[in-house]
C-alpha cells in the first residue's frame, strides 16, 4: 500500500530508496509538516510514483524544494546467519562488524534495519559478496521485509 508524502525534489524519482530519519530542526513551523512527517522514522522506503501536476514547494531543509510522491516500504538486502534461513522465516542480523572495507559490510550493517529487531525473509538471494568473513560467520544474502 502506498503513502503520499513530500520529499526533496532531487530525490523525487521512481525507484529512489531512502531511510526516513524523522523531523529535522528546520521543520518547526512549516505549513507542510503533516504531509512530510507521515512516515515511520528509521524505516526504508522506495518512491513508486511522482504525483501528477504537483507543484514544487519551498522547504527549509531542501534547497530545491519538495515534491509530492507515492512511497512504499522497501525490502532491505542483508547478510544473515545461513543456518535455518528460508523465505518466509523470521531472522535478525548477527551483529555489528568492524571490517568496513569488506565488500559485504553494507549488507552486514544495512540502513533501515535494527540489530535488535526480527524481520521476515522475503527472498534468499544467495552467497554474500565477500570471499571470507573475518568474524567467521556463515552468512547468506537475503531480502528482508522491513515493514512489519
Amino acid at each position: 500500500m502506498s503513502t503520499v508524502t513530500l520529499i526533496g525534489s532531487r530525490l523525487a524519482e521512481p525507484g529512489t530508496e531512502f531511510v526516513y530519519e524523522g523531523e529535522a530542526d528546520g521543520c518547526t513551523g512549516c505549513p507542510y509538516r503533516s504531509q512530510c512527517l507521515n512516515l515511520e522514522p528509521g524505516a526504508k522506503y522506495r518512491v513508486t510514483a511522482i504525483r501528477e501536476n504537483a507543484q514544487t514547494l519551498e522547504c527549509a531543509m531542501h534547497d530545491s524544494g519538495v515534491r509530492a510522491v507515492e512511497v512504499e516500504p522497501a525490502t532491505t538486502r542483508a547478510n544473515i546467519v545461513s543456518k535455518g534461513a528460508f523465505a518466509g522465516s523470521k531472522t535478525s542480523l548477527p551483529g555489528t562488524c568492524p571490517y568496513v572495507e569488506c565488500p559485504s559490510h553494507e549488507y552486514c550493517e544495512p540502513d533501515g534495519v535494527d540489530f535488535d529487531e526480527e524481520y521476515r525473509i522475503a527472498e534468499i538471494v544467495g552467497e554474500p559478496p565477500h570471499d571470507v568473513c573475518h568474524l567467521d560467520r556463515s552468512l547468506e544474502l537475503v531480502e528482508l521485509e522491513t515493514d512489519d
